[in-house]
């Protein structure tokens, strides 16, 4: 309260009851709750500057409104509005606010003044004064503290703040007993205990008065109610303070009726015994600050007085031992009366019994080997008992589960229990659970750097990125890696990255003298039932980041119920992680250890096989759903292999969507995959039906990477059907990429193969793609006869939107001959067809096309009704390529209509839109419509330097349009 002073000295503040302000004798206004919200927040922070962050959370929580910030500025205004001449006593700093005040002008500290001089006081034996202080304390009470303050900040004062206002009524009512007040206190603690029946302190302060008060009977009542109440409620016996004093009233003990004070202390007391086992803390301890600071924000809970139990899971070797003794070194100051340690050996064959952990525990704390019962049960209350009145930090390190900790809780105030654990320990009412994750990257490189040392480190920084990375971010297997990097000073760090870049002997490497990697899972893998384990391993041979409830239920051939009962039982014991409701995902060291168990264990080899084709099956099954609902009348499903299994079936398009797009990653990652294992034909439909993937333009290099793995397996197995089918799709793709030459490429060889296998599907698309790459390289009359094969190729196959995409093609290319009047006519065909079929997306396709045809012939205003239909749809679509060629096109149509700022509006939205995706090509396209919008608002040195980047383009890929940029960018042209 050092800058109390800067303050004026006639205000005065409350926060014991209502929030006001005075001066004087007048009350101040002090605005609406929320107003009073950050008045009374930052009273409370003693004149300590509080972000602007800080209120926020104080007054709105998780939650915040839009204009959280704008509002507390309002706030603070009116605040100082209301203080008028000591509008100085709020300040502005370091991007928050604070409120100086002067001493004494809080109701708050002179209430902690009060009873600060009371505590010294009664240590003094001054026991009238500090009743008399105790009283003047509690008399600013006026009413509930902070009443009618919303915000969560101001709900956590304002309980602090009743448990203190009770603790100090508990201090006043005993000094009340010490002075011979029994008799009167009986009623306002009769009335106390009715208010809050479970605060034993004050049912021990009533059978004391009772009893001194001649009142046995009623004494002993009191404590057979308290003892109903408290296991009816709670499910436990009163504490070890209050039975005490129950032994004592029940053999009329004479030292009981005479006040504490009085007691003359014919005999010393036992010698307390302060048990220190918490194991020594790593001098590299890394990391972590948040868990840190959490974990011990509770365990200072308990040091105020209350009793906190906090429960730290995690995969094993993320470090739930490490950061847990961390905490508990930090906190031993707030636990005086020792620290209690004990590994539960949780997740081995053998774990800890509770009944041998308690002996040790009671041993620990002084108590005779004769004194120990030999009930579990006995022990525990011994122990509890023992603890009581103590301040008493129990770490309870790889439990095994809420059953085996139960017992070894303490049961009062002041202790606080820290428990690691593999599994979550949700079992446990009240516990504060901590999910710990592995190290970010940055955390993991300064672990390593520390064991490693700077020096070797800072050479080669990206190995060592590399090895952390390898590591998987996890402590147990950095500080292996670094340990055996540091003790082989001829090994570079980028020795020990190529080491753990193979995946398959990864595991192997990670093991330095007792510690492995390999052994840690094991433990956990051991514990597993059967049909855990046939899932553990059967999951992780799945390439994909992670994997659906439906995937795994597909995989394991189980309903989903039971699937989803045993991936969360997994999850519960660390072995599995839930990345979002209904999926999963491994960590990448436990994935490899998933990998190893399934090629030791899952005999025959042909039952991995089984599992990765049933997850292929799905995903056909699923994905050909998904395209026959997009694309209706398209015959391309009725082409693809039959899976055995049955996909999800969707009730609306955007339900569709959302899976395929949410799948896109384990899907391409099990077309791959499937492929590498004799299943390329059904990996190449599975690209196929996934088309919209690649079209959309965010999957484009994944989609292209697997079209090319998948190819390259079938021409290996030489699978004709298959290897056409890759190779249309990778021609698509580079096609959709704008690098045509490789497209064409791509559609050639594909071609071949397709007519050698005697297969439609390519005999119909490959046509269709040739004559798109022929008129974007602008060769017109290549491109008419491709599509016209495509046209009659449909047209056999009864194939009615691939006819139609064809025809809007077509359109184009009439367009580029400069016969406007008939690919208006083509477009417009297209666009009944697809309206016949109900088709939205492909309808969309073929109003882009008559968009553009229309306006070449003149029509802007019909011509931005089409291709804003066609936006709309490509928008909820998810299709970006062509979202972003839309916005192109709407700003060539502005621009033919001489709106050249809606054009370059509707440019720039294109660019970044397609920003990533769609190939250079594009991009040099919508540069030079940009460059003319620009050019035409005035904006000549910009509308330059797009046309400069368009022509870079355009050059680097030999694109004919160079010649036009280059004519815009002449002097006569540009002046």
């Amino acid at each position: 309260m050092g800058q109390e002073a800067a303050a004026a000295p006639s205000l005065a503040f409350a926060v014991l009851g209502p929030v006001r302000i005075r001066r004087g004798d007048q009350q101040l206004a002090t605005g609406s709750p929320q107003q009073r919200a950050l008045l009374a927040a930052l009273l409370l922070r003693r004149g300590r500057t509080a972000t602007v962050r800080e209120l926020v959370d104080a007054l709105w929580g998780e939650e915040p409104p839009d204009a959280a910030v704008a509002a507390l500025r309002t706030y603070a205004s009116r605040i100082r509005k209301a203080f008028g001449a000591d509008a100085g006593a709020l300040v502005s700093e370091s991007g928050g606010y604070a409120i100086r005040v002067r001493a004494g002008a809080l109701d708050l500290h002179r209430a902690e003044r009060c009873a600060a001089e009371a505590e010294r006081a009664r240590a003094g034996e001054e026991q009238q004064r500090a009743r008399d202080l105790l009283n003047a304390a509690l008399a600013l009470w006026e009413g509930e503290p902070l009443a009618g303050i919303p915000g969560p900040y101001a709900e956590a004062q304002r309980i602090r703040l009743e448990e203190w206002r009770l603790g100090l009524l508990e201090t006043r009512l005993e000094l009340d007993l010490d002075l011979g007040g029994h008799a009167e206190a009986v009623s306002e603690l009769t009335a106390l205990t009715a208010a809050y029946p479970l605060r034993e302190r004050l049912r021990g302060l009533l059978m004391l008065a009772l009893y001194r008060g001649g009142r046995q009977a009623e004494a002993l009542a009191v404590y057979a109610d308290t003892r109903r109440l408290l296991v009816d409620e709670l499910g436990i016996d009163p504490g070890g303070e209050l039975t005490e004093l129950h032994q004592r009233v029940l053999r009329a003990d004479v030292e009981l009726a005479a006040p504490p004070a009085t007691e003359q202390r014919t005999h010393a007391a036992a010698p307390v015994v302060r048990p220190a086992q918490l194991p020594a803390t790593v001098p590299d301890f890394t990391g972590r600050a948040a868990f840190v600071a959490e974990l011990g924000d509770r365990l200072a809970a308990a040091g105020g007085r209350v009793m906190a139990v906090s429960a730290v899971a995690g995969i094993g070797g993320v470090g739930k031992t490490t950061l847990a003794v961390h905490v508990a070194h930090a906190a031993r100051d707030r636990f005086p009366d020792g620290q209690l340690y004990v590994d539960l050996r949780g997740a081995g064959p053998r774990a800890a019994e509770p009944e041998a952990v308690l002996g040790g525990f009671l041993r620990a704390l002084g108590t005779p080997e004769s004194a120990i019962p030999e009930a579990a049960e006995e022990r525990a209350a011994l122990y509890r008992s023992m603890l009581d009145g103590r301040r008493v930090l129990v770490l309870l390190d790889n439990a095994r589960d809420a059953a085996q900790v139960r017992p070894l809780l303490p049961g009062t105030e002041g202790c606080a229990a820290l428990v690691t654990s593999r599994a979550r320990m949700v079992g446990l009412p009240g516990a504060h659970l901590v999910d710990l994750d592995v190290m970010s990257p940055e955390e993991a490189l300064q672990l390593f750097t520390r064991i490693v040392g700077e020096e070797r480190v800072a050479a080669e920084r990206e190995a060592a990125l590399d090895v952390v990375a390898a590591c998987g971010f996890l402590p147990l297997a950095i500080r292996i890696a670094a340990s055996r990097l540091a003790a082989r000073r001829t090994w570079t760090v980028s020795v020990l990255a190529a080491k753990l870049a193979d995946e398959r002997h990864r595991l192997d490497e990670l093991q330095a003298g007792d510690l492995a990697v390999r052994a840690t899972f094991e433990l956990g893998y051991a514990q597993l039932d059967p049909q855990q384990a046939r899932a553990f391993r059967l999951l992780g041979m799945a390439d994909g980041p992670d994997f659906s409830l439906a995937a795994a239920s597909a995989t394991l051939d189980l309903d989903l119920y039971t699937t989803e009962e045993i991936l969360e039982s997994l999850v519960d014991i660390s072995l599995l992680e839930s990345a979002a409701p209904s999926r999963y995902r491994y960590h990448d060291l436990v994935r490899l250890y998933a990998r190893a168990c399934a090629e030791r264990d899952e005999l025959p080899p042909s039952l991995r096989e089984e599992a990765l084709s049933r997850l292929l099956d799905f995903y056909l099954a699923t994905a050909a759903g998904v395209y026959a609902l997009e694309r209706p009348g398209d015959r391309l499903v009725d082409h693809l292999e039959r899976p055995e299994r049955t996909g999800l079936v969707f009730a609306s398009r955007d339900a569709a969507l959302d899976w395929l797009f949410a799948e896109s990653d384990p899907l391409l990652a099990c077309a791959q995959q499937a492929a590498s294992h004799g299943m390329a034909r059904r990996a190449a439909d599975l690209l196929m039906a996934a088309v919209d993937l690649a079209e959309s333009g965010a999957n484009a290099r994944r989609f292209e990477a697997t079209a090319t793995a998948v190819g390259d397996a079938a021409r290996t197995a030489d699978d004709l059907r298959a290897e056409g089918r890759a190779r249309t799709m990778l021609a698509h793709v580079h096609s959709l990429s704008g690098r045509f030459g490789a497209a064409d490429e791509e559609a050639k060889r594909a071609m071949v193969i397709g007519l050698a296998a005697e297969d439609p599907l390519p005999t119909c698309r490959i046509p269709n793609q040739r004559g798109i790459i022929a008129l974007y390289e602008n060769r017109h009359e290549e491109a008419q006869a491709y599509l016209g094969q495509a046209i009659e190729a449909f047209r056999a196959d009864g194939n009615r939107p691939g006819e139609a995409s064809a025809l809007c093609n077509l359109s184009r290319v009439h367009l580029a001959m400069n016969r406007t009047a008939s690919a208006v006519e083509l477009a417009q065909r297209g666009v009944e067809i697809y309206a016949a079929l109900g088709a939205s997306l492909r309808r969309a396709n073929g109003k882009y096309a008559l968009g553009v045809a229309l306006t070449r012939a003149g029509r802007p205003a019909e011509a931005l009704e089409q291709l804003s239909d066609a936006y709309g749809v490509f928008h909820e679509s998810r299709q970006r390529l062509w979202e972003g060629m839309t916005l192109f096109r709407m700003a060539e149509v502005h621009l033919a209509a001489r709106r050249a700022s809606q054009a370059a509006a509707q440019a720039e939205q294109a660019l970044a839109v397609l920003r990533g995706i769609g190939g250079e090509w594009r991009r040099g396209n919508v540069l030079t419509v940009l460059g003319r919008a620009l050019h035409s608002v005035g904006h000549r040195d910009r509308a330059r330097a797009c046309w400069d980047e368009a022509l870079a383009i355009y050059e680097s890929l030999g694109s004919a349009e160079a010649d036009e940029v280059r004519a815009l960018l002449s002097p006569v042209a540009v002046a």
